[in-house]
């Protein structure tokens, strides 16, 4: 269990990392273009998440995000011990990730995003979506193709930064660190209840509908 808690921790942190930091660096490189500092930020998030899924995936399942944890939950294939467990896993190894990415761009480790407003229901929705997305693709994968997961997941997440109107967070733990961080992956934290709560809802909306759709036979 340490090892698997330590690889959820240590997935989530590097996921952080690259978010953040890939923010940090697109901003300072893009010259004031949101477009191009987006498309950086999210090459760098699916070619982590490729690495890290793919390296840490036979030790913990490679979740990093307790929306999937609570949706493994729900299929059984996830006792509610290692949930209990896996979720603050998550989110502290998010948070550390936030603070290694300032401490890299020689920022203050310590920060609260004020700057990055995301909210409204075009965005809330977006987060429903996204996440729905992610947990068809995981689920959807593992049925098909089980080898690709790495992947599939890495091109939803490059190709969900665009299509949606959140950029596609579709990860409570992600979006608690996120908000611990003034740059331009940040979110303010008073935004942050109302996307976990559409992440959530998400995650049940999958279960009523994945599960029948992608059983065998």
């Amino acid at each position: 269990m340490m090892r698997r808690l330590a690889a959820e921790a240590l997935g989530t942190g590097m996921l952080l990392i690259s978010v953040i930091g890939s923010g940090i660096m697109a901003v300072n490189l893009a010259d004031g273009n949101v477009a191009l500092s987006l498309l950086a930020n999210a090459i760098a998030t699916g070619c982590m998440l490729y690495a890290i899924i793919t390296v840490l995936g036979p030790i913990s399942g490679a979740h990093f995000n307790p929306a999937v944890s609570l949706a493994f939950y729900l299929r059984r294939d996830l006792p509610l011990s290692d949930l209990i467990r896996y979720v603050p896993a998550q989110i502290a190894g998010g948070i550390l990730g936030v603070w290694a990415a300032h401490v890299m761009f020689d920022l203050p480790i310590m920060q609260l995003s004020s700057t990055m407003h995301r909210t409204g229901g075009a965005q809330w929705f977006s987060e429903i979506i996204a996440t729905f997305g992610l947990l068809f693709v995981i689920f959807g994968g593992l049925r098909a193709r089980p080898e690709a997961v790495p992947t599939l997941v890495a091109l939803y997440i490059t190709g969900a930064y665009w299509f949606t109107s959140s950029t596609s967070f579709a990860n409570p733990a992600v979006t608690i660190a996120r908000g611990f961080s003034d740059t331009f992956a940040g979110i303010n934290p008073g935004h942050i209840p109302m996307f976990i709560l559409a992440q959530l809802l998400a995650v049940g909306a999958a279960h009523l509908i994945l599960r029948p759709l992608l059983k065998d036979g």
